[in-house]
């Protein structure tokens, strides 16, 4: 590790003995071998686990020649953004805010099942502008091993603009970063899983900054109420709320999901119903399937 790591202390090695943290490690290695052979890089970092593990190993082995960016719009929420500013400061990794434009693509507006290309041909149109501006040689973003037994378009528009994939190359999976992360004490070693704001919105029915806004004031009310893992689907005027199994106990005290209704009807929903199933990553998919 260079000498421009993180302020925070490199991964205990010794705590993780075992034969999964081993496999972690090696893998690990292999990251920062092939992190170390770039002469600068580009990191999409929207404040999650993944791109905040890649950010902080890209810091750790390029150090000022690494730098994060986080893209900010209207499918970005303002609790993300605020973890990402937090782990920043923590962390001391180079990071700078830039703007994208997927609003203004009537494709993207559409909402159907390419939605995510879209949104990732934006971001990376962005990043290259960026790179050719300040001289990088590379971008990368955050896509792990698991990443790819689900429907990912944004992959696709990475592989057109040549981005690359160092967790995936090196076959790490979620829980390893997780693991590896909390080895290097990263805050966001066990934050919840995350994704943008239009992914809240069934496909083929238009996502629009007004509406995205309404969904991130309700997910601040359940925020509030003090759950952790959780989604507001928007099906028109009905707010379709999944909360993490564990948690739904919870949720369906008397009182609690009074407190739901009442916040999520101020925040401009008329109907509020909690779905029984749980959260589930990706849920809006089987639309797609359908």
């Amino acid at each position: 590790m260079s000498a421009a790591a993180s302020k925070l202390s490199p991964p205990d090695l010794n705590a993780m003995a075992d034969s999964d943290a081993a496999v972690a490690i090696a893998k690990q290695d292999r990251l920062f071998q092939a992190l170390r052979s770039l002469d600068s890089l580009l990191i999409a970092f929207s404040g999650g686990a993944d791109s905040a593990y890649l950010a902080w190993a890209a810091h750790t082995v390029l150090g000022a020649k690494a730098l994060a960016v986080t893209a900010l719009s209207a499918s970005y929420s303002a609790h993300d953004r605020q973890q990402a500013v937090a782990f920043v400061a923590v962390t001391g990794i180079r990071h700078e805010f830039i703007e994208t434009h997927e609003f203004d693509n009537p494709q993207y507006l559409a909402n159907q099942g390419d939605r995510c290309y879209h949104c990732k041909d934006e971001l990376f149109a962005r990043m290259e502008t960026l790179r050719s501006a300040r001289g990088f040689a590379s971008i990368a973003y955050g896509i792990n091993a698991d990443d790819t037994h689900d429907f990912r378009p944004g992959h696709r528009a990475a592989h057109d603009h040549a981005i690359l994939a160092p967790l995936l190359d090196t076959q790490l999976t979620k829980s390893e970063i997780r693991l590896l992360s909390r080895a290097a004490a990263l805050p966001t070693w066990d934050r919840p899983a995350s994704a943008c704001l239009s992914s809240r919105v069934p496909y083929g029915t238009a996502v629009t900054p007004e509406l995205l806004s309404q969904i991130d004031r309700s997910e601040s009310v359940l925020r509030r109420c003090g759950f952790r893992q959780f989604r507001v689907r928007a099906h028109g005027n009905l707010a379709r709320v999944e909360i993490a199994r564990e948690e739904l106990p919870r949720a369906l005290d008397p009182a609690t999901s009074a407190q739901i209704s009442v916040g999520l009807k101020e925040a401009g929903f008329t109907f509020v119903t909690l779905d029984l199933e749980g959260y589930r990553s990706g849920s809006l998919n089987i639309l797609l399937k359908a």
